[in-house]
């Protein structure tokens, strides 16, 4: 799982850098024709891998039930995300891929709920859920690149 999640840091920094320069206005701004804005995706890419990875391992999440209820799938921007929401956001990137990292190391990953994705795939290990998850990233950074044009 070590390449796995290399990959997944390399995402995280390639998305921490590419957000960093913008105002909080351009990272709430929802462009016309999209429902969602960049920090909602960066919060969003933080809930899904919470939830693939750690609940589906019957684990407890970095993050708050608010933050999921918030960004997680099906959700879309409602509110504004101030300041301090964001700074907490920008950190989670990092600090939930590090925590990830020592429960690999510490192989905490023992039990999953197989979960079918919306793509059809269906996980059947943390493993699975942290691969997928990179692939679900690479969606959203595609997104974020896209609305850094618009905003």
């Amino acid at each position: 799982m070590q390449e796995i999640l290399a990959i997944t840091k390399t995402s995280r920094n390639l998305i921490s850098k590419f957000v960093q320069g913008y105002t909080l206005e351009q990272l709430n701004k929802v462009p016309v024709g999209f429902n969602n804005n960049i920090i909602w995706n960066v919060a969003h890419i933080i809930v899904t891998q919470q939830i693939l990875v750690y609940k589906l391992s019957g684990l407890p999440m970095i993050v708050t039930d608010e933050m999921v209820e918030k960004y997680r799938k099906g959700t879309k921007t409602e509110h504004f995300a101030s300041q301090d929401e964001v700074d907490q956001i920008l950190a989670l990137l990092t600090q939930t891929i590090d925590q990830t990292a020592k429960d690999i190391e510490n192989k905490i990953f023992i039990n999953f709920t197989e979960y079918p994705t919306s793509t059809g795939y269906v996980l059947t290990s943390a493993q699975d859920a942290m691969t997928f998850n990179n692939f679900h990233e690479g969606i959203h950074l595609g997104v974020i690149l896209g609305l850094r044009k618009l905003v």
